[in-house]
């Protein structure tokens, strides 16, 4: 499998990370999601290492701690050959300091996290949110401590906007600390959001994107067009609403299609694919319940989309132009050449 630099950094990630979300007991504000337990999550982390995975991210909210309890678990012996990224941020508690960024937490969540994990370090730490009542100061000292003590090796941060990014690029570069050298952020042939602003901010200043949702839910495996699956069309992720219109439909048609003209391949395959050709990102984490799933979703890496399917996805699944772009775009483009977006025809 491909590797890539994260961002700025000496960090090297597969293309396609695993997002094990899925392992843990049915806790926690993600119960619904976790129910992947020991010997199933070996047999998917197995999976993945032989695929040539080497990026595991998990989050210590993610059934209230199992779910890194049973990746390190999975992982055994195997710990040293690859990089854990997990996630601070959320309740782990009722406690005034359970929660956020402050000094106070991240010293302790990160501890909590190193034993659930079973090691001594942290390849990957990432803020889970932006915490708007800590100071920006305080949350980069503390993390920049847990880099120089030894616990956590890389930074990054999760859901920021664009300028909470440059911000706190901003305070640690002044301050000489630990800079974040990754974001993971929500992208997909649905949710293109990021093209505004995030992907073209870590482009350009060196950070490097990890991708999540990247399936939409699950949507862009195109099974709701199937009337088999006519009745869980109400469940889902509870993001069908959303999802489900004719811009959707229309993608997952275009998946299906696509998917058709390759052998043995995919819709899902196929959004996981033109992810793999978007500027900006380093890696993109796919999840499953299943070990099918799993291995649906890990063969994507094995080829390509043509220029002209990427085109017809492009066009397929294209956002309206938010201002600023909008006004850069209309005025001299060729001064602010688009990362993302042709520059209109003059």
């Amino acid at each position: 499998m491909q590797v890539r630099t994260l961002g700025r950094s000496g960090l090297r990630v597969s293309v396609l990370g695993f997002g094990v979300m899925t392992f843990g007991e049915g806790k926690g504000p993600f119960k619904t999601v976790g129910s992947t337990q020991s010997e199933a999550a070996r047999r998917q982390v197995a999976m993945a290492i032989d695929a040539g995975v080497t990026l595991f991210d998990t989050a210590d909210v993610y059934s209230r701690g199992a779910s890194e309890e049973i990746l390190a678990q999975a992982l055994g012996g195997k710990r040293p050959e690859v990089l854990i990224a997990t996630k601070v941020f959320g309740a782990m508690g009722k406690g005034d300091h359970d929660l956020g960024l402050s000094r106070q937490h991240l010293i302790h969540a990160c501890n909590a996290s190193l034993k659930r994990l079973n090691s001594d370090w942290i390849d990957l730490y990432q803020v889970h949110n932006f915490d708007s009542l800590v100071p920006l100061e305080e949350t980069l000292r503390a993390l920049d401590d847990l880099v120089r003590c030894g616990k956590v090796r890389y930074l990054g941060c999760s859901n920021h906007f664009a300028w909470q990014l440059t911000k706190a690029l901003g305070v640690a570069d002044r301050a000489g600390l630990t800079r974040y050298v990754s974001q993971q952020i929500q992208y997909s042939l649905l949710v293109r959001d990021a093209e505004s602003e995030l992907l073209p901010a870590g482009l350009d200043l060196g950070v490097g994107s990890v991708i999540w949702g990247p399936l939409a839910g699950g949507y862009l495996s195109a099974k709701f067009l199937d009337p088999v699956h006519e009745a869980s069309r109400v469940v889902g992720a509870g993001l069908l609403e959303r999802y489900d219109t004719e811009r959707g439909r229309a993608i997952a048609r275009l998946l299906r299609d696509i998917a058709a003209a390759h052998a043995g391949a995919t819709p899902s395959q196929v959004a996981l694919n033109w992810l793999l050709q978007r500027p900006g990102v380093s890696s993109v984490l796919v999840g499953a319940r299943t070990e099918q799933q799993l291995a649906d979703n890990l063969a994507a890496a094995q080829w390509s989309l043509a220029a002209s399917e990427v085109e017809a996805l492009d066009q397929a699944s294209r956002m309206p132009v938010n201002y600023p772009e909008s006004s850069q775009r209309l005025f001299h483009p060729e001064r602010n050449p688009s990362w993302f977006r042709k520059p209109p025809a003059r």
